[in-house]
């Protein structure tokens, strides 16, 4: 601990609100993507941060410096998002389409919306401002959409242990003390979700990271994908969009619960509905992977009104996977204009 962060230590148990948010400043982003993947939620990543804040300030007087500052503020962070596993809908996991139900067939049955808090939410990608580009490529990893699903599926504690040890860096002794357990139950702990994870990835066929897949396009070939789906899904352009689309693709529209499985299907869903109406797209990205805002035509001429934010999985240089998350609720997360005017 530098004499700085002494100093404002000091000077927030005498009741400095100033000092401490300087010193939990550094800590939030990171603490609210903890939230995330321990909750599969923006909202309640949101509420658990908000919860975590709210309890340092209050017990910072007890704050005895035995542990580092990051470390305290993980221990109420986790707490907080444990509290929130268990009392809030806790019935189901968070999950994507694909393990909600079985895909359709029929384009025109979408079926109704699940307005339940059941469906894993997209994460709005911070400004790259990091010193070590490393760090900030395995942060990105580590919310991606197929990895934060993985997770979910954890009971609650060992999603904690898995994080904290693997994502975060924390040692085995921090995080038994984190947790108020030992560190053969923490390394146990570890070893269990490891395995659980990793067949979950077999079972559904997970793709590898996106960092990598991305890595091995390129800038230049990301870029030209980009450019291309865009202008393939802008222009209705089917054949174009089934040159992009891996074989077995997968399109999901959550809160929806109809998803389709397999290029054939996915396009006819494209060129029957989907592609039926103008859009508009603005690339972006979200939880470390391509994504796109989609804009759909609305009544006014020239009018494009926010319909998706579509994450998108690419492998091998193809498109494997789009995620529209339909839910305007999840879209304000990310700073985007709910109208899109055509430029004259």
């Amino acid at each position: 601990m530098d004499s700085t962060e002494a100093d404002q230590i000091a000077a927030a148990q005498r009741g400095d609100e100033a000092a401490f948010e300087k010193l939990v400043a550094a800590h939030q982003a990171q603490l609210h993507a903890y939230c995330y993947r321990m909750l599969g939620s923006v909202h309640d990543a949101d509420d658990a941060l908000q919860e975590t804040l709210l309890a340092a300030w209050r017990g910072f007087g007890k704050f005895k410096g035995r542990s580092s500052l990051r470390s305290w503020l993980y221990r109420i962070a986790t707490h907080a998002c444990l509290r929130l596993a268990t009392t809030r809908r806790r019935s189901k996991n968070r999950v994507l389409s694909p393990e909600h139900g079985p895909a359709r067939t029929d384009v025109y049955d979408l079926g109704e919306p699940v307005t339940e808090p059941i469906w894993l939410e997209p994460y709005p990608d911070a400004a790259d401002d990091s010193t070590n580009p490393e760090a900030r490529y395995q942060e990105r990893e580590s919310v991606e959409l197929a990895f934060v699903a993985a997770l979910q599926h954890l009971p609650a504690s060992q999603r904690a242990v898995l994080i904290l040890r693997e994502v975060l860096q924390f040692s085995a002794a921090e995080v038994a003390q984190v947790l108020d357990r030992s560190v053969a139950s923490v390394n146990s702990s570890l070893q269990r979700a490891r395995k659980a994870m990793a067949e979950y990835r077999a079972e559904h066929h997970a793709a590898d990271g996106q960092r990598v897949e991305l890595s091995a396009l390129g800038e230049e070939g990301r870029r030209e994908l980009v450019a291309a789906f865009v202008q393939a899904w802008e222009r209705a352009d089917v054949p174009a969009m089934v040159a992009l689309l891996a074989e077995d693709a997968r399109f999901s529209m959550p809160p929806l619960p109809a998803w389709f499985d397999g290029r054939a299907d996915v396009v006819r869903f494209m060129a029957e509905r989907m592609l039926a109406t103008p859009w508009r797209l603005v690339p972006m990205t979200a939880n470390g992977q391509l994504a796109f805002a989609c804009y759909q035509g609305a009544t006014a001429p020239g009018s494009f009104r926010l319909s998706a934010v579509n994450v998108v999985t690419v492998r091998a240089g193809r498109i494997a996977e789009l995620t529209g998350f339909l839910d305007p609720a999840i879209h304000h997360h990310f700073g985007l204009p709910a109208e899109l005017a055509e430029p004259r």
